[in-house]
């Protein structure tokens, strides 16, 4: 799902889903993909306590082993930047906080998060190399998710808005999982309209459409 470019060999290694996903091939290695989908065909469902039931210092454990693999990158990058290592919701989280010229950290965002997504696909890969278990690490950089997703929740509500106004479907633009998965969490949010996902990487989309 995300495009990964690096002298390691990153094959997909993730299996994370929070809720059953449809479209989702659970044995595929676009990890992500089972996060935003099952948010667009299980609005109802209870949440899902996250972590495949994993103990709270086993997933610490892995934002640890990420955390490390990250402060290499930047060593090697000669970067400056702090990194916090955390357990969200059931989820190990690796947060690099601007540190200095916080204009070099953004080249590992890089267009639409593609560089970020890359970075995480190969943090996950550095946890599952020494646990042998697939992780739903989530890496950030310099608050850009965060940021991202008060992006899309617009885009997000004006699509419902014009799926209301004139009671036809709106595609929207290509996303990556991650870009799916917010959008679906503020439609699911909202009543009248309801989004899936269509199409395969790199052109997967949400379509926003009038509930039956």
């Amino acid at each position: 799902m995300t495009d990964t470019t690096s002298d390691l060999d990153a094959r997909g290694t993730d299996g994370d889903a929070d809720v059953l996903d449809q479209d989702a091939n659970l044995d595929d290695a676009a990890d992500d993909a089972e996060d935003e989908d099952s948010e667009s065909k299980s609005a109802k469902a209870p949440a899902d306590s996250g972590g495949g039931g994993r103990a709270a210092a086993d997933l610490f454990r892995e934002s640890e082993i990420a955390a490390d693999y990250v402060e290499g990158l930047l060593d090697i990058l000669d970067y400056d930047g702090d990194i916090d290592e955390l357990v969200v919701a059931g989820r190990p989280v690796v947060e690099v906080v601007e540190g200095g010229d916080g204009r070099r950290l953004q080249a590992l965002v890089g267009q639409r998060g593609v560089t970020l997504e890359a970075l995480q696909e190969l943090s996950r890969l550095a946890v599952f190399r020494q646990t042998g278990s697939p992780s739903r690490l989530l890496l950030d950089v310099g608050g850009y998710r965060a940021l991202r997703r008060k992006e899309l929740g617009a885009i997000a509500k004006n699509a419902a808005e014009k799926v209301k106004e004139y009671g036809e479907a709106v595609r929207l633009e290509p996303m990556s999982a991650f870009e799916r998965k917010c959008v679906h969490d503020v439609i699911n949010a909202l009543p009248g309209v309801e989004s899936e996902s269509e199409g395969v990487e790199p052109s997967r989309r949400i379509v926003v459409r009038p509930t039956a």
